[in-house]
């Protein structure tokens, strides 16, 4: 992969030629995105791999394995675990309760990346006695990052901040019960990955698949325009059990959608709400 050297740019009228051409030669569509997102993600890629507009059109096009590569790094998510601890103090206190009225706990994480939040969800699950009868479906576009999820490998360095989440959450655990080092990775261990299945699913256009006691989302809307975010909310809205409860992320507004009107807020801080009708 080439070093950053020049600054490539690429104009709003080129990034809706790209999306079009995209369409026409993957059948994937980018259209759904948010302009500013796309904008700062491909000249990302531009500048990584020094192609100007023209030369990355024909990369698209021409160069096998690349259409592939673009497709992942435009689509790629950053996470971590046990992000915005607060939001996991919430889900222990006010949502778990609920959930463990339920013979089966069917949890799905739409975005999840490279699986951080997923094995979160599943050590909040452990502690609290819920693991055994529960399910968690980890879900991207991504097939790179869900590579590096099903794997559960990690790189040791980042368990540092990791740790710090965890503390912050106030867990009586310690995170390195949860994974084992060796060299300079973490490896999740292999009892907390038994009831969770990672999978490719796209937000734009795959349906419903299953229905769930509890959807996250967190930090994924943001990076679609309206039209798409309130598609995925009706989505999401489908897939939800009566009662069921959505976590989405705390910079993402969606009450202005009209499949809100069917949810009451639970945590306007943590923008977690209950389905309720």
């Amino acid at each position: 992969m080439a070093e950053l050297r020049n600054s490539y740019d690429i104009s709003f009228p080129e990034i809706e030629e790209l999306i079009f051409l995209l369409k026409n030669v993957s059948d994937f569509d980018l259209s759904g995105y948010t302009r500013s997102s796309l904008k700062r993600r491909i000249q990302r890629i531009m500048n990584l791999e020094a192609l100007d507009f023209v030369d990355l059109k024909n990369a698209v096009i021409n160069i096998p394995g690349f259409q592939q590569f673009f497709i992942q790094e435009v689509t790629v998510n950053v996470t971590e675990m046990f992000r915005d601890p607060g939001f996991f103090n919430r889900l222990a206190s006010e949502i778990l309760p609920y959930l463990q009225t339920f013979p089966r706990i069917k949890i799905w994480s739409a975005g999840c990346s490279t699986g951080e939040e997923v094995y979160s969800l599943a050590i909040l699950l452990k502690e609290n006695n819920l693991y055994d009868r529960s399910f968690i479906y980890g879900t991207d576009i991504n097939s790179k990052v869900l590579d590096i999820a099903k794997k559960g490998i990690y790189p040791l360095k980042k368990f540092k901040e990791y740790s710090d989440n965890f503390n912050a959450y106030n867990s009586k655990e310690s995170l390195s019960n949860y994974y084992t080092a060796r060299y300079d990775a973490a490896i999740i261990n292999h009892d907390l990955r038994k009831n969770i299945l990672f999978s490719t699913h796209n937000l734009a256009s795959d349906q419903v698949f299953n229905e769930f006691q509890l959807i996250t989302c967190r930090n994924v809307l943001i990076y679609f325009d309206l039209k798409l975010q309130e598609k995925v909310i009706n989505l999401f809205y489908e897939s939800l059990a009566l009662f069921g409860f959505l976590c989405l992320g705390t910079k993402e507004t969606i009450l202005r959608h009209p499949v809100m009107e069917n949810f009451k807020v639970v945590d306007k801080e943590f923008n977690i709400y209950q389905k309720i009708k």
